[in-house]
């Protein structure tokens, strides 16, 4: 039996599937096409959302309790709103132009106009205010925050609903053509399935013996959830069916997002480690690590925007490295 063979025995053994060996050349995953240098900020930086019709990018500077405002039409970086308290997640709505922002330290969503950038509200939610995401067809925003519990609000800052959740949740998926929330809960060692309509926990999933689950992806038209765990380091797909592990491959460490690249059937896991593990979707049940694109220590969040076909990277200042953003070209 060859060296390699072994490894592969070994690995299935301790529940590790899909294990590619002799992988691509990373210059031919993805392609640097810019850097947007973010000359004074500093610390910790957590995540992004876009406009797409203004082509801005919004960066929540944890560290440096702002937000970074980006014109991707000429690559540089024009507003910077301070004053902010350990920022967290981003959600741009197009259709009034509004950027809400979670606080993390006061667990307050702030609300700014995205043409003046006054603020014209803040929604209290007590403690650790952290994901946000946008629901289209309502235009309701749900945000996770403190010991556990996912709240919606509308665009005037009405509290809707609240839902008990049993960890704090960090990244969580809305389904589109469905009323389930997909919610990552690293402290109870488990994902849980949210109905919005009933604002009831219908089941609870395990990642399979891997924990520190943080970063989430879905690929809603093959039934497939991405999770990224941190210890150990581990990209873990589930059927959003049952709920069944359908695999697991080693990923880079630290991993705060990861993207579903649906043109490409790839998946993007940015990692804190220092690189960016680029994945392959074969078919709905096989998948394998093509390579990993080398980055910056501590870069381990971004956007991926399918409509304008980049991955947005951001680099957070340490020592001689400045604070950046790093757009990225998918290739082919």
């Amino acid at each position: 039996m060859s060296q390699a063979a072994v490894i592969v025995l070994l690995l299935s053994l301790m529940g590790v599937s899909n294990v590619s060996f002799g992988q691509s050349d990373a210059s031919e995953l993805l392609k640097l096409e810019a850097t947007i240098p973010m000359a004074n900020v500093q610390g910790r930086i957590d995540h992004l959302s876009i406009d797409l019709k203004g082509q801005r990018l919004f960066v929540a500077a944890l560290g440096n309790n702002s937000l970074e405002v980006i014109d991707l039409k000429a690559n540089k970086e024009v507003n910077s709103v301070h004053g902010l308290a350990e920022p967290q997640g981003i959600a741009f709505i197009p259709s009034s132009s509004l950027v809400f922002v979670a606080n993390g330290n006061d667990g307050s969503v702030r609300v700014f106009d995205a043409v003046s950038w006054k603020m014209l509200k803040s929604i209290p939610y007590g403690d650790d205010a952290d994901n946000l995401r946008h629901e289209p067809s309502s235009g309701h925003i749900w945000v996770g925050y403190g010991g556990g519990a996912l709240g919606e609000f509308d665009q005037k800052g009405t509290k809707l609903a609240d839902i008990k959740l049993d960890a704090h949740p960090e990244s969580f998926q809305l389904e589109k053509n469905g009323a389930r929330i997909f919610v990552n809960l690293p402290g109870s060692r488990k994902i849980a399935v949210v109905d919005r309509k009933t604002g009831a926990v219908v089941e609870s999933w395990g990642t399979g013996g891997p924990l520190a689950n943080y970063p989430m992806a879905l690929d809603e038209r093959d039934h497939r959830l991405f999770v990224v765990t941190r210890l150990p380091a581990r990209l873990i797909v589930l059927d959003t069916d049952q709920g069944k592990r359908i695999a697991t491959l080693h990923a880079i460490g630290d991993c705060d997002d990861v993207f579903y690249d649906e043109r490409r059937h790839r998946i993007y896991a940015i990692g804190g480690e220092g690189g960016i593990s680029v994945f392959q979707q074969r078919d709905a049940d096989h998948y394998d690590e093509l390579g990993r694109i080398k980055t910056v220590s501590g870069a381990r969040t971004g956007f991926f925007s399918a409509e304008f076909d980049k991955l947005y990277v951001a680099v957070r200042k340490h020592d001689s490295q400045f604070a950046e953003i790093r757009i990225y070209t998918p290739i082919p």
